[in-house]
């Protein structure tokens, strides 16, 4: 047994490196996703979001608030409309993704202590600026809300120590864990590579069974006295080493180079991908023993792959995915890996929770090549 694996191993490297198309995506897709992902989110945060101020008060209140909003490095004020209609315009031309129209009486009404209203407009076509530029506009209506605040207490002979007390009372902070600057570059870039290369990778292990699946293929593997095990074994051995040399570079890349954080120790992250690895595999063995033909078994794959990504709950949490759709997601070996590395990457949180997900890729990959060695042994019996 051992005198044939090097030679079904430098088999199938030759037959894997002589697909060119294969080959480059094997290679290039991954390391080519990082780089354009880490251009993408390269800053950290969003900020600067353009924003248009309809004062209709021209008073000095109001100009207050006016230098409040451009004070925040959230928000960046480029123009001032003269009337609601400009700043719809504005807004729908995508010119501006924040309108701001502070009403006529704004002073008057804050000098008699009367209710007034600032009305704020965002763009919701786009929701990643739209929640930054909410958080932001509330932090300075805040701020706003709370000066009128101790100054109507003031007003009403409160002291104003009295006053300021009472409106600070209750200190509410909003502090972030495990990404305390809520970087988007953290929490996208390495997943969403990842993403890529377990596509590639279930493109080639599609390919495992169904290239071997011709007359002439069972013939010469029968002439060889090499058993199926042995053949399928020896080349699944191959596949996975494979997906893994082409991992290498991109987590040296990722943690060395563009300094990602990573709470966990490397040897544990690098054994989560291989477990996940073997996992995929054997799903594309899977589909590779029951496919017609090599194009049906890249349809199938690419089926499950490409959706696999969005279905895991990592970009939409799956608690807030319908409960009938909840149970299909954790059927994919993607959904457990996306989860898992989420845990890993921010939190480390520890042998004893993550042995669930190292024990269920395990599972999933003997149930899996269990089935497909079924479906292989009735392929070749056609053959003989």
């Amino acid at each position: 047994m051992l005198k044939q694996c090097p030679v079904i191993v430098k088999r199938e490297i030759l037959y894997m490196w002589r697909d060119r198309g294969l080959r480059n995506i094997l290679i290039i897709g991954s390391l080519l996703g990082l780089f354009l992902f880490m251009g993408i989110y390269s800053q950290p945060r969003i900020d600067h979001i353009s924003t248009a101020i309809v004062d209709l008060d021209k008073s000095g209140a109001s100009r207050k608030v006016i230098a409040e909003l451009k004070n925040t490095q959230d928000l960046e004020v480029v123009c001032y409309p003269d009337n609601f209609e400009q700043l719809e315009e504005l807004i729908k031309r995508g010119q501006v993704t924040v309108g701001v129209v502070i009403p006529e009486n704004y002073a008057k009404n804050i000098a008699l202590q009367r209710q007034t209203k600032v009305a704020v407009f965002i763009d919701g076509a786009n929701i990643i600026y739209a929640t930054n530029a909410a958080s932001a506009v509330l932090r300075v209506t805040r701020t706003l809300g709370a000066e009128v605040g101790v100054k109507t207490l003031i007003a009403r002979g409160i002291q104003p120590d009295q006053a300021k007390e009472a409106y600070q009372s209750i200190d509410i902070r909003e502090e972030a864990w495990f990404n305390p600057t809520l970087n988007y570059a953290y929490f996208l870039v390495l997943p969403l590579v990842l993403n890529i290369w377990q596509q590639c990778c279930m493109l080639a292990s599609c390919m495992n069974i169904i290239g071997e699946s011709g007359v002439r293929s069972w013939l010469q593997i029968k002439v060889s006295g090499v058993s199926t095990f042995k053949l399928f074994f020896y080349k699944s051995i191959v596949h996975v080493g494979i997906f893994m040399l082409i991992i290498l570079p991109v987590y040296f890349l990722a943690f060395v180079v563009f300094k990602l954080p990573l709470n966990c120790g490397f040897i544990t992250f690098l054994l989560f991908t291989l477990v996940f690895a073997i996992s995929l595999h054997s799903v594309g063995t899977l589909i590779s023993s029951f496919s017609r033909n090599a194009v049906d078994a890249s349809r199938f794959g690419m089926v499950i792959a490409l959706p696999s990504f969005v279905i895991s709950g990592f970009t939409w949490p799956l608690a807030a995915m319908p409960q009938w759709f909840q149970p299909v997601a954790w059927v994919l070996p993607q959904t457990w890996f996306f989860q898992g590395i989420n845990y890993l990457f921010f939190k480390n949180p520890g042998w004893e929770f993550m042995s669930c997900y190292f024990l269920t890729l395990g599972i999933m990959s003997i149930i899996c090549y269990s089935l497909a060695a079924l479906f292989t042994h009735g392929l070749k019996a056609r053959f003989r």
